[in-house]
């Protein structure tokens, strides 16, 4: 006879944006998988996670407790049980096959049939849908790193690896060996998983570390390409680090922003003499594409712009402006 699954339930938020990283986080704290999604009629957002049914109530309750002391948001905590089962299933209708850019496809194991000709398809476990390649700031890193892949960067390293998606992308496009770490140990395991899954496990260094802090982060430099998809803040903080250990003329991919959160990204790491290459908009989201390196003086009619004109792609931005004359 098969064991009866273990429950498992839905919580979730409605948080301004504003508040939405904090209360990512105070989730991110007991729920393996958290997602976030926009409510286009009152632009607030729904951050949700799934976790088993009654554990980490306590630490969840701090949790929220702290993220509306630090944000002045009151939330309202929504439950609502699933069966493990019932979940996996919803999971698998809503993660169709991904084809992304020009040279990539993302499909869940629960698909069969042939792969697209012409295409890397990376497989990932359906029940690991956060990560599997159909939120815009995923796809905006993979669209980002196909225009990259030409400078055939050899030291690379994917900072909040998550399902480790971005690193295998990686590894299979430019046939090079990736660092890839997370803060949260649960990541770390499934990124290795996917990695073998993938027939690529010896391709992909999968590691438990605290971004720059961890001494084997650094002692890897410098880096010719950093993949960074997490989000505003940290990014910002982690302007330093990042310039201080990629190679000369290295590119770093920055993504998990909002397009209103682009600019400040860009302040952050253009004070430490990185130049904007590219941005790509997927929906509300941004990835930016940063070099290292001296700025190449602008044509004279460019008038303040500083450094080659960025390119970009996707939709239309209505902060390019701004992004393009923001100053260190």
């Amino acid at each position: 006879m098969r064991a009866s699954a273990a429950a498992l339930e839905t919580i979730s938020v409605k948080v301004p944006e504003a508040a939405l990283e904090t209360f990512e986080a105070a989730l991110g704290s007991v729920c393996a998988t958290v997602g976030f999604f926009r409510d286009q009629a009152s632009a607030w957002w729904r951050v949700e996670g799934v976790k088993p049914v009654g554990e980490g109530d306590a630490a969840l309750t701090a949790a929220l407790v702290l993220a509306a002391a630090l944000t002045g948001v009151e939330v309202t905590l929504r439950r609502a049980g699933i069966p493990a089962d019932g979940w996996l299933a919803r999971t698998r209708a809503a993660f169709p096959q991904q084809v992304i850019g020009r040279r990539l496809a993302v499909r869940g194991t629960h698909l069969s049939g042939p792969k697209l000709s012409g295409r890397i398809t990376l497989t990932l476990d359906a029940g690991l849908a956060f990560g599997s390649g159909e939120h815009g700031s995923t796809r905006g890193c993979l669209r980002a790193l196909e225009r990259v892949a030409h400078r055939r960067p050899r030291r690379i390293l994917d900072l909040g690896t998550g399902s480790g998606i971005l690193a295998m992308a990686a590894a299979r496009l430019l046939h090079r060996r990736v660092l890839a770490t997370d803060l949260d140990p649960w990541s770390v395991r499934v990124a290795r998983q996917n990695a073998v899954l993938n027939r690529i496990g010896p391709m992909l260094r999968c590691r438990r570390a605290d971004g720059w802090r961890d001494r084997a982060v650094r002692a890897g430099g410098p880096y010719d390409l950093v993949l960074a998809n997490i989000l505003a803040r940290p990014l910002c903080l982690m302007a330093r680090p990042l310039a201080a250990h990629l190679a000369t003329g290295g590119t770093a991919i920055v993504a998990g922003l909002l397009a209103n959160q682009a600019r400040q990204v860009l302040v952050a790491h253009r004070r430490q003499g990185m130049r904007l290459v590219a941005i790509i908009a997927e929906g509300p989201w941004t990835t930016l594409v940063l070099r290292a390196g001296p700025f190449s003086p602008p044509p004279p009619n460019l008038g303040p712009l500083r450094g080659p004109s960025p390119q970009v792609e996707g939709e239309k931005l209505s902060n390019v402006p701004a992004l393009l004359t923001a100053r260190p």
